[in-house]
């Protein structure tokens, strides 16, 4: 869905030699293949380097923008992912439409160290289509030297004498879902009473908003160009090491509490390697790299313990169950996202 480092990379990467574009196919006579879709830059590349010399399995690394993007891929069936890496809400709908395979848990075991909390969530209620790979929040960055009063409350996104100093995410669920916290509704309203006031909360704090931003955000509120921004939680313990006028906050009304987890799309012909690959992701000191690559938080327990543990007790990366109350993760909206569309149309628009 998102993501800091995700998008500083926009390019496909090529693991294999001799593989372009399609990153579903291969030249490689008889060696195994295992084909990976991900988020850019979401993975420590020298796991890949090593997954492969263990295993003896090429892998073939394609990266996707958007999970909409990834889904459109793989439902047209014109590719054979192996594993790919949808976000909480996406799983859902992949689940409903019959596109991703179930696990078989005993080629896991290294599922063990999951977490108990992180599973059986929602979107994959029984824990039999999905692996937790990161988890994270949508909360206020701020600048400690323009805002001087407590930011706890997404009401401060709405207060005039920010004007020009506030940006907000450039992402229809997430600006969407910040206005129904603010009104006390649930982030995943299909209320049309309801989001139609979530429409007006927009419209009515478009004139005090400087940008509406995605990667680039992080560089204004770096440079203090902006006295707030409406950031993921990796974005914000990015900037935060880079300006330590940054702060992060979670608002008090609740946020969305995201997930992107590891799958088998239907359309896979190498099952075996890919749970193969599941439980190599899972083993602690992987997991490890990867969270220390890409900075988002781990949902593994014991690579928990092998971070450094000023990670750990930062409550950007990971927040206290009091700092969660009311949050929620996001769920497939099913046909009510056209309502989310025609409103972000406008509210861009106008």
């Amino acid at each position: 869905m998102k993501r800091v480092l995700k998008l500083l990379v926009t390019f496909v990467l090529i693991i294999s030699i001799g593989m372009v574009g399609t990153g579903c196919g291969s030249k490689n006579n008889n060696k195994k293949v295992l084909n990976v879709y991900n988020w850019g830059d979401y993975i420590d590349e020298s796991v890949l380097e090593e997954f492969e010399k263990e295993y003896g399995i090429k892998v073939i690394y394609d990266n996707f923008a958007t999970n909409e993007e990834m889904y459109i891929k793989i439902k047209s069936g014109g590719t054979s992912y192996d594993v790919a890496f949808p976000s909480d809400y996406m799983i859902e709908k992949m689940i409903k439409e019959g596109l991703l395979q179930k696990i078989d848990y005993n080629n896991i075991e290294n599922y063990k160290y999951i977490s108990d909390n992180l599973k059986k969530l929602d979107f994959d209620p029984t824990s039999e289509y999905s692996v937790p790979y990161f988890w994270g929040t949508v909360g206020i960055l701020y600048n400690k030297t323009m805002v001087k009063e407590p930011v706890d409350s997404w009401n401060i996104l709405w207060d005039s004498k920010y004007k020009g100093k506030i940006l907000m995410i450039d992402s229809q669920r997430d600006s969407i879902g910040v206005a129904l916290k603010k009104l006390g509704y649930s982030m995943n309203s299909t209320d049309p009473k309801q989001l139609e006031e979530a429409k007006s909360e927009l419209m009515k704090q478009k004139p005090l908003v400087l940008s509406y931003v995605g990667d680039e955000g992080k560089d204004m509120m770096i440079g203090e160009e902006a006295a707030m921004s409406v950031v993921w939680s990796g974005d914000a313990v990015y900037t935060m090491s880079e300006n330590e006028n940054l702060a992060y906050a979670i608002p008090k009304e609740g946020t969305n509490y995201w997930f992107d987890s590891v799958v088998i799309p239907k359309t896979s012909k190498h099952k075996k390697e890919a749970e193969l690959f599941i439980n190599f992701l899972c083993r602690p000191e992987i997991a490890q790299k990867n969270a220390e690559y890409v900075g988002y938080s781990t949902p593994n327990k014991e690579t928990m313990k092998k971070l450094d543990p000023k990670l750990v007790k930062n409550k950007a990366l990971y927040p206290n169950e009091e700092l969660m109350k009311n949050s929620e993760v996001f769920r497939d909206l099913g046909d009510s996202i056209k309502l989310y569309d025609t409103i972000w149309t406008e509210v861009k628009s106008k």
